[in-house]
């Protein structure tokens, strides 16, 4: 099942393989083919959505810092190496577990979802994208932020 999920979040341009809600995205795809998860138009809608999921993650959990942002995300209630998950986003980081994170910060967050990207993809993830789904999120035509 691992590497289905993995091999999807690359089919559905969903790098963190966000699950299927009643919520409508912007840069969905017209089709849904995945039952249950998004099919994003591209990879950098698909990191506007992750941006803004962690995002609500501060704002509305206090989730700050990779552990916290993980330990939800990837639950061990729902199969998960939450422990062997969060260690990967901090080696992959450089990040400590318990640093606090501005999702306004694209240094904070652009490290933080390739990261996670890397790890529900299995790949490294192209930073151009990341860097466009930035600009997304903000409304910029700026990428250089990152």
């Amino acid at each position: 099942m691992e590497k289905l999920n993995k091999q999807r979040g690359l089919r559905n341009c969903n790098p963190l393989n966000i699950r299927r809600t009643a919520d409508l995205w912007q840069g969905l795809a017209e089709r849904q083919p995945d039952p249950e998860f998004f099919t994003f138009r591209s990879m950098p809608w698909g990191y506007r959505a992750a941006f803004i999921v962690l995002r609500t993650y501060c704002h509305k959990y206090g989730l700050r810092t990779v552990r916290d942002i993980i330990a939800r995300w990837a639950p061990p209630e729902d199969g998960n190496d939450t422990g062997n998950y969060i260690r990967k986003v901090c080696v992959l980081t450089g990040f400590p577990p318990d640093k606090c994170l501005n999702p306004y910060d694209p240094s904070h967050m652009a490290p933080l979802v390739a990261a996670m990207s890397r790890v529900e993809c299995g790949v490294k993830p192209i930073m151009s994208q990341i860097k466009e789904g930035w600009s997304l999120y903000m409304g910029t035509d700026c990428p250089s932020v990152i």
